[in-house]
């Protein structure tokens, strides 16, 4: 399976979820073994009273306009940081977690790291704004701060 791709990935369902999560506060969540190429279950998962929650990934732009439709979208961004620094930590948590062989893990971040411009542009014509990562943080410290925490 092309992990990269967003035909592997169930944008209809992500969106339900995140639903769910900002009505209910609680939801079933996908694991994945990235090794076996498959969703192997799924795990509750509760946002515990927080006013607002973060969902991140690689496809998140693929839902942004959706998310924004139902009222359920606060910020999207797409992070811009140095494509090498993608490359060593994306690099060093395939490799310790055994995701491929090394061959492949470096095969692929190098296919990755040649890809990255496109993908963000991508990201931002799907409706991500691009940033920095202490331009998000700086901006969901801001959306908190208008937020009271809920018992």
């Amino acid at each position: 399976m092309d992990w990269e791709s967003p035909l592997s990935w169930d944008a209809h369902t992500a969106v339900e979820t995140i639903a769910r999560l900002a009505r209910h506060g609680k939801a079933e969540v996908p694991v994945y073994a990235i090794g076996a190429d498959r969703r192997v279950a799924t795990r509750p998962f509760d946002v515990d009273g927080s006013p607002l929650f973060v969902a991140e990934g690689i496809f998140a732009a693929e839902i942004v306009e959706e998310c924004r439709r139902r009222g359920l979208l606060a910020g999207a961004y797409a992070l811009r940081r140095p494509r090498g620094a993608t490359f060593v930590r994306r690099l060093a948590r395939d490799l310790a977690e055994q995701r491929k062989a090394p061959r492949v893990l470096i095969r692929r971040g190098v296919a990755l790291l040649r890809a990255e411009p496109a993908v963000l542009r991508r990201q931002t014509g799907l409706g991500a704004e691009a940033a920095r990562a202490g331009q998000v943080l700086r901006r969901v410290a801001a959306l908190l701060a208008g937020h009271p925490r809920q018992p």
